[in-house]
């Protein structure tokens, strides 16, 4: 039997059903990141980050180890306007 493999730009569109959620997921995850980022060099242990970002600790833990299903882009957006930046998005031609 013959297996057919798909080939995609990226993780995203593989596990997405639509192109729409796949930019959602694309969204949220490097939002996820430069807040990882953020948290990571300034130093602070979960509780820390989750003190200035407004949260729980265990919604600071779902966020460094990545569990993109677990936050939309208004509360990724809250949290990252908590540590004192400005969320911005270009559009592009796809």
């Amino acid at each position: 039997m013959k297996t057919r493999s798909n080939s995609f730009s990226n993780v995203w569109d593989a596990v997405a059903d639509t192109p729409e959620q796949a930019a959602n997921l694309r969204m949220r995850a490097e939002l996820m990141h430069q807040i990882e980022e953020i948290i990571r060099a300034e130093g602070w242990k979960q509780a820390d980050a989750a003190q200035r970002c407004g949260v729980t600790q265990p919604r600071i833990n779902d966020l460094l180890r990545g569990r993109v299903s677990r936050f939309s882009l208004d509360a990724l957006v809250n949290i990252a306007t908590a540590l004192g930046r400005r969320v911005s998005f270009t559009l592009r031609a796809a």
